[in-house]
């Protein structure tokens, strides 16, 4: 229970900005004439808040499967290097940990990586919990913006720049808790260089191929001597 509760309470700022966040997706979803149980699939099997609102105008649109995989690539490559950070956080997860890895959003990834759990809290449990109640809440509110998308008339203009503005606040959010900002500087330096190389419109597949290869090479250096210990003394157990 005390983990539960924990878990519950440090996720209560995602459900305020999911319910928000899963509103607008319901929202655009049914103005382009799918209902609550699009919403409903979309939320619980891809789980991709900012490629749900790609896959909208994807669908809408008849996108091929080719163009679609490549959008999905081009949208969630960040994942690459977020996976490789929880490589050793998740390494003894047990039966949960491909449903950890699948729901690896950028808030739960912001919330278990954000220090380490108080004493008498389940860390395993709890990192399982965060990411559940983190999909429960995006699920409920994208299904209520279905929802309330039928009833209500809305102007869909502008709702998908939500998840910009959100990642906007995480980097910011992970900026003041973190003293160690040269994760950060990598990816805005290689961001910026790759921009300069390959233009706007290209530049996003290799900046995410690019930030993903120096943070592996830098991976030893960023890491914290704390949790370097705790490594070493897992692979010894």
């Amino acid at each position: 229970m005390k983990t539960a509760k924990y878990a519950l309470v440090r996720t209560l700022p995602v459900l305020a900005g999911y319910l928000v966040l899963g509103l607008g997706f319901g929202v655009l979803l049914e103005s382009k004439g799918y209902g609550a149980g699009w919403a409903f699939v979309m939320s619980t099997l891809i789980y991709a808040g900012s490629m749900q609102y790609v896959a909208v105008d994807l669908l809408a649109g008849g996108a091929s499967l080719i163009a679609a995989a490549l959008m999905t690539f081009t949208v969630n490559a960040r994942h690459l290097f977020y996976g490789i950070s929880m490589v050793e956080r998740y390494r003894d997860a047990g039966p949960a940990k491909p449903y950890l890895i699948f729901a690896l959003t950028d808030e739960t990834y912001s919330l278990v990586c954000s220090g380490d759990v108080p004493e008498g809290v389940d860390r395993k449990r709890y990192f399982f919990l965060v990411s559940l109640f983190d999909h429960l809440y995006w699920i409920a509110g994208s299904v209520l913006g279905a929802l309330v998308g039928a009833v209500l008339p809305f102007d869909s203009t502008g709702i998908d720049f939500s998840m910009t503005a959100l990642f906007l606040v995480v980097m910011t959010e992970q900026w003041r808790e973190n003293k160690d900002h040269r994760p950060a500087l990598v990816g805005l330096g290689v961001s910026v260089v790759c921009l300069v190389i390959f233009g706007a419109d290209e530049f996003l597949i290799p900046a995410m191929v690019g930030i993903a290869l120096v943070l592996t090479l830098l991976r030893r250096r960023l890491q914290p001597p704390a949790q370097e210990k705790e490594v070493t003394a897992d692979v010894r157990d």
